[in-house]
């Protein structure tokens, strides 16, 4: 027997429609990647421009270091990373600048940098204080005592500093980072005891503007890249119309009354203590449905210039923005929306027509250019209202206080209320309440008309009633 035609079809449709959700959620995946690229990039250019001195260095705040030793030493910096010197062209491209002056008048101070095992060396049987922890805001300093005898000679005698300044007032040492393990030491010129400084401490990378220009081109690839196969995902292709795909999915059917059909149907018999673990069976959908929401809202401000200009919804777009909603719609009935139903919902923007809750919104030919930019914001106001009391996340009573007013929060809605109940019902009885879910039906039914006339779907203002 020959195969019908449809049945040909079915398998690479379905196919195409996998692919399809498969472009759009890399889509997404690479536009959030692209924007924290790009915010990174913006982040460095605005350091390097708004946060460093006239030198280009970044430079902190003074701070004072004292220790009652003969010496202050800094924790172990470890550069000692191969490739290190290629990339900081042997101190050629960071740099670091340490200016200090004595807390206690106008007494020589010493400042230097050396290798850790020659400071080590040269500090062996001396009496010294390392820092182990440094916070600069607010600033606090912990040192690590080690007790011990003068120096045997004064700092500036020994040759193995790198970069060192000594003398009165304010001295500044400048060092080309390199590759090694090194040791910052603050002393008194002359090796004596106590030993009190105030310390700024700076930094300059030379090539942080090519590193900021690397993040705003590879941000720009990846945005140009998502945004692509966002839309190649989301439009419709035409072969799949000439193959006789419908127009909207589920579309064909006419609609009487409001043209946004939620649809739900109790799945009986339920488990008395699944619904105790679906939060955890749900986590896959949830990660998804993050994203395709994300999604969703780029699309729709795409489809809001788009109707503005044109009077149309892109179809594409459109249909993309049904299959969240669809989703969404049986995810939520399957969780703790409504816990109607013990089925897994399918991972699919496709109406599955035997799933036990449905939805569709049919797709309009034309729609008014200047209702766009009212109804998502002013007309919806009282439906927001409304779908607030369901859903949850409203405010309500509240006091003065030091001029701020605070209000009392409530969460969970009605929703959650009643399906609450009808959980802990089910629990000891196994059996679903009926009126409680034609009400629970109801309010999700009314808060996803909501949702599809916010995000521009339909004109038809949605009704302020329950039923169908």
């Amino acid at each position: 027997m020959t195969e019908p035609p449809s049945a040909n079809r079915a398998e690479p449709v379905r196919g195409h429609r996998v692919a399809r959700v498969v472009m759009i959620v890399f889509g997404v995946l690479a536009v959030l990647f692209a924007l924290a690229l790009l915010a990174a990039g913006g982040a460095l250019i605005w350091a390097q421009n708004d946060k460093t001195d006239s030198a280009g260095y970044f430079t902190t705040h003074s701070h004072r270091f004292e220790s009652s030793s003969y010496a202050i030493t800094s924790k172990t910096v470890d550069l000692d990373v191969g490739g290190l010197d290629r990339l900081l062209g042997s101190g050629r491209r960071a740099k670091v600048r340490i200016t200090a002056s004595s807390a206690r008048g106008d007494k020589s101070i010493f400042v230097g940098i050396g290798r850790r095992d020659d400071v080590a060396r040269y500090l062996a049987g001396a009496g010294y204080d390392r820092v182990t922890d440094f916070n600069a805001d607010p600033f606090s300093v912990d040192y690590e005592h080690h007790s011990g005898s003068a120096p045997v000679t004064p700092p500036a005698q020994q040759r193995f500093w790198v970069a060192s300044a000594q003398g009165p007032g304010s001295q500044t040492l400048t060092w080309g980072v390199r590759r090694g393990t090194w040791s910052v030491v603050a002393m008194n010129a002359d090796a004596s005891q106590p030993v009190a400084v105030n310390a700024r401490f700076g930094a300059k990378i030379s090539f942080l503007g090519w590193i900021a220009a690397g993040l705003l081109i590879a941000g720009g690839i990846f945005l140009f890249g998502g945004g692509g196969l966002i839309y190649l995902g989301a439009r419709r292709p035409a072969p799949l119309a000439a193959a006789g795909a419908p127009a909207v999915p589920g579309g064909a059917a006419a609609v009487s009354g409001y043209p946004v059909t939620v649809e739900g149907r109790l799945d009986e018999p339920l488990s008395r203590w699944l619904w105790l673990v679906k939060w955890l069976l749900a986590i896959p959908h949830y990660i998804v449905l993050a994203i395709l929401w994300f999604a969703f809202f780029v699309l729709t401000v795409i489809a809001f210039f788009a109707i503005l200009f044109t009077g149309r919804y892109p179809r594409g777009i459109f249909e993309f923005n049904v299959g969240v909603l669809r989703w969404t719609w049986r995810v939520a009935f399957y969780s703790y929306s409504a816990l109607a139903t013990d089925r897994y919902p399918p991972f699919t923007l496709d109406p599955v027509p035997d799933y036990p809750a449905t939805l569709d919104v049919p797709y309009p030919e034309k729609l008014s250019r200047g209702l766009v930019l009212v109804k998502w914001w002013l007309l919806a106001i009282p439906q927001y209202l409304v779908v607030s009391v369901f859903a949850g996340g409203w405010y309500f009573g509240g006091f003065w206080s030091r001029g701020l007013w605070n209000a009392h929060y409530f969460g969970g809605g009605l929703i959650g209320l009643l399906v609450c109940f009808s959980a802990v019902v089910l629990l000891f009885t196994g059996r679903y309440l009926r009126d409680v879910f034609d009400f629970v039906v109801g309010m999700n039914r009314w808060a996803l008309r909501v949702v599809a006339y916010a995000a521009l779907m339909r004109d038809e203002y949605p009704p302020f009633r329950l039923d169908r």
